[in-house]
């Protein structure tokens, strides 16, 4: 497998994230979003969304992180993201879709760079845009996880919830969104990042990132 991507992208760092939980080996080619490389013919004619990442496994070029994540855990079924018990899935899955359609979509870089110019505005306000939308959904997906007593991770172990919720909070933090009336978000947070999966798929640790 051979995974195209960016190495700050969230959804990018879903799957490597995913990747790494489930065990497999892959690749990376990087995509740099910055100079718009995601727009190149070569790139587009394998994957019109124009976005990362995409994933190249059994023969075919895959996009949109979250049908990816489905298909990882029904192509490869060992250490699956989602759990057996139909209820356990519905919340995994309920938790992982606010984030994913309710954040991604105002907060991603063609919107943030289209707030910016044409339409003119500043990084301030673009910030402010920013932690708005933050704090619309993880307010409540901190409410949830309170109600439903949420340890280190949502269920028993990290699965398809903490591969989309660790990128989100690793973008709220790079634009000092306050966090501190969300204890369970960051007690997630916190042991995460301590699992060696999560290390290897952190940003500071892909080879496209400059630093």
């Amino acid at each position: 497998m051979t995974l195209y991507g960016y190495y700050r992208s969230s959804t990018s760092y879903r799957l490597r994230i995913a990747l790494e939980l489930k065990g497999l080996e892959y690749d990376q080619d990087p995509v740099n979003l910055l100079e718009s490389a995601q727009r190149d013919d070569a790139y587009t004619s394998r994957n019109p969304f124009a976005s990362v990442p995409m994933l190249r496994a059994k023969g075919r070029d895959r996009a949109q992180s979250m049908a990816l994540l489905e298909w990882l855990d029904e192509a490869y079924p060992d250490n699956p993201l989602l759990p057996a018990d139909i209820e356990d899935r519905y919340t995994a899955r309920e938790l992982t879709y606010a984030i994913a359609t309710e954040l991604h979509a105002p907060l991603n870089l063609p919107v943030l760079k289209y707030l910016k110019e044409p339409l003119g505005h500043s990084q301030r306000v673009v910030d402010h845009w920013y932690r708005h939308w933050l704090k619309r959904t993880l307010d409540p997906v901190e409410q949830r996880l309170a109600q439903l007593g949420a340890g280190d991770s949502l269920l028993d172990k990290p699965g398809m919830f903490e591969t989309v919720l660790i990128p989100q909070i690793y973008n709220a933090r790079r634009f000092h969104y306050d966090l501190s009336e969300s204890p369970h978000i960051c007690r997630i947070e916190t042991a995460c990042l301590a699992l060696p999966a999560f290390q290897r798929a952190h940003p500071n640790n892909q080879p496209d990132n400059p630093a």
